[in-house]
């Protein structure tokens, strides 16, 4: 079905087209694994957008993968020649070329996904990123046609979720029992996999911090609890409805992966990160949080490549203490929400690509 797609839709457009002169499709907009429709659409004379679900500084990454090349930073497979620090211009942060977004997702990504991402790029007038200018400034100028328009929130106005995840919701109303910034929020979303060692010491690390806990652990995991984890100041679900959770005033901070819905999701939100990255583009959000916006701290590794229970412990009660950062966490939620109001810069670029496309 997949290889037909590309046969099919050149006369799904035209049959649709020729239902209503007058509601013609003027625009196409892609995901990423979906950038052949670009080529079908630029040969029918059709507007084309690519939308990127992740940061401005990821997105804005790939466009710069023919640069790395030419100097010598990557060669053609995407990995790099050698580790060190690049800036993808000027006024970004340093970023450490072990930790590009594409590296830890295999040869067979960069080769299927990503080359097809930058040779369709250049048909995209748009790049449309699930970011705001105020996030990413040094990302959003790398090129013209990058257009941040997020943070994209779903809206709750009809209390359904778009999640592909049953919530369990009872864990807002457990929430509800807690005081105010009591929570320690835990989740590393849908795909990051921890090794039992790992699970084991951030269960034991939840009993240490004398905190409730919400412990998102996803129904499949094959991890045990170890024998001494008491767990009794916690809840423990197989997944929760996060924008709600994070929202939520028990909440006081959030161990996280750092993808880059979580991300955008606890920053609108305003609350602190503690940062536990596992592949791909999190490692970069991770900078942006503590180095850029300075929002959360991250946890140190010992000698075994663990995370031990006395760092998750340690960080999450320096994090607590700490109300500059907390205080940094309410301005930015501040900063981003006003960019999704009528007037704000994401609003406004939202309103003009919708002009342009139609």
């Amino acid at each position: 079905m997949e290889r037909s797609m590309p046969l099919l839709l050149p006369k799904l457009i035209q049959d649709i087209n020729a239902l209503d002169v007058n509601n013609k499709i003027t625009c196409v907009v892609v995901t990423i694994s979906m950038g052949w429709a670009l080529e079908v659409a630029h040969k029918l004379g059709i507007k084309g957008a690519f939308l990127f679900p992740f940061s401005a500084t990821t997105s804005a990454s790939v466009c710069c993968i023919p640069r790395f090349m030419h100097d010598g930073i990557i060669d053609s497979d995407g990995i790099p020649t050698k580790k060190q620090e690049i800036q993808l211009s000027p006024n970004m942060p340093m970023m450490d070329t072990t930790n590009l977004p594409w590296i830890s997702l295999g040869k067979i990504f960069f080769d299927n996904i990503v080359q097809d991402v930058m040779h369709n790029m250049e048909l995209a007038e748009w790049w449309l990123c699930n970011s705001a200018y105020d996030l990413e400034p040094g990302a959003s100028s790398i090129s013209p046609k990058l257009l941040p328009i997020g943070p994209l929130m779903e809206t709750d106005n009809n209390n359904k979720s778009s999640s592909f995840w049953k919530e369990d919701t009872t864990c807002l109303e457990w929430l509800d029992q807690q005081q105010p910034q009591s929570v320690v929020y835990v989740s590393f979303g849908s795909l990051a996999v921890m090794e039992s060692n790992q699970f084991k010491e951030l269960a034991l690390a939840l009993d240490l911090i004398h905190k409730p806990f919400l412990w998102v652990v996803r129904t499949g995991n094959d991890n045990a609890y170890p024998d001494e984890f008491h767990g009794s100041k916690g809840k423990i679900v197989s997944w929760a409805p996060q924008k709600k959770v994070l929202n939520h005033s028990a909440v006081a901070c959030f161990i996280s992966h750092c993808g880059w819905n979580s991300t955008i999701e606890s920053v609108y939100s305003g609350v602190p990160f503690l940062c536990f990255p596992f592949f791909s583009d999190q490692f970069w959000n991770k900078s942006y949080i503590c180095e850029v916006w300075k929002v959360g701290m991250g946890l140190d590794k010992n000698e075994n490549g663990l995370v031990s229970k006395e760092e998750i412990r340690k960080k999450v009660e320096q994090l607590l203490q700490d109300e500059s950062i907390r205080e940094r966490s309410l301005k930015l939620k501040q900063v981003i929400q006003k960019n999704l109001v009528e007037g704000g810069q994401s609003s406004k670029n939202h309103q003009m690509f919708i002009n342009w496309a139609k």
